[in-house]
């Protein structure tokens, strides 16, 4: 494949694009993390959402590269998907009032307006995924699920952003320490946090603004990426679609130059491709400085 609007990935010359698949595509309050690398036509996208308007709203804008399909992935058994007043808050698990009303505003949040029948499908019997190297995943509760009935699939994969919850919002949700033996029992290590959501306990609480937060976690979106301490388990192109997510996706330029180092150990790159790569990187910075 030939790259020629990208420096990165004309040095790295990928066999194809990174293939992205994106569990709970509706973006609610903050752009996916691979919306440069769409727009720069750098990847492909298989979406999931199974709300009929939000599937509605994400089939008027996709591009040729997206495909957006309305199952909701799960266990693979017949689940109810609770639609709720805040449409963040959705769900295949049952909101937990107990916790709920601990933390301003999150009863109202929570409350059920809706509830849909729904066949959910593992993530390894989905036929049309043809690739997966990176996924990003926000289902309110259901991941570990997906994680366990997705393992072939995954198999390949070199990055997961998820959703992980310190405080089980929704009755028999799973917490982050399940959430990070699962992910590190499939090869993967913690990266970065990309966001962290904190709110105030209750009865504490500003009247006007009920985000205010002072210490108290409740969830956050993790990025967990393949173990690049033993990158002799990582194939060519393994470290190169970590390399363009890295780069693209979470300015980890640090990882990004480690995966060029081990292609170059390979190899598979030319000898002076971690210099180019800096090159890349002085380059980039000094455009967004004029």
């Amino acid at each position: 494949m030939t790259f020629t609007s990208d420096p990165l990935a004309a040095l790295l010359q990928p066999e194809r694009l990174t293939a992205v698949v994106d569990i709970g595509a509706n973006p609610i309050d903050t752009d996916p993390p691979y919306k440069r690398m769409l727009a720069n036509r750098l990847c492909t996208l298989v979406g999931f959402e199974p709300q009929a308007e939000g599937l509605a709203a994400l089939n008027t804008r996709k591009s040729d590269l997206e495909t957006y399909l309305p199952y909701a992935v799960g266990d693979g058994t017949p689940g109810t998907l609770k639609i709720c007043q805040a449409p963040g808050m959705t769900s295949l698990h049952t909101p937990n009032p107990r916790v709920l009303n601990c933390f301003p505003g999150f009863a109202q949040f929570g409350r059920v307006v809706k509830e849909i029948p729904v066949e959910t499908r593992t993530l390894d019997s989905i036929s049309e995924i043809p690739n997966l190297d990176f996924l990003k995943i926000d289902v309110q509760g259901s991941e570990l699920a997906i994680f366990r009935h997705g393992s072939a699939r995954l198999i390949n994969a070199i990055a997961i952003q998820t959703e992980i919850s310190f405080v089980p919002l929704y009755l028999n949700e799973p917490v982050f320490g399940q959430i990070d033996t699962a992910l590190r029992a499939l090869g993967f290590i913690p990266h970065m946090f990309d966001k962290i959501n904190k709110r105030m306990i209750l009865p504490i609480h500003y009247a006007d603004n009920i985000f205010a937060a002072m210490n108290q976690l409740l969830e956050a979106d993790i990025v967990y990426v393949r173990d690049f301490t033993q990158p002799e388990k990582m194939s060519l192109e393994q470290l190169k679609h970590l390399a363009m997510v890295a780069h693209h996706c979470y300015a980890s330029y640090d990882l990004a130059a480690n995966c060029i180092h081990n292609l170059v150990g390979r190899n598979a790159l030319p000898a002076d491709a971690v210099g180019r790569y800096l090159e890349i990187l002085r380059a980039s910075a000094a455009a967004a400085a004029a």
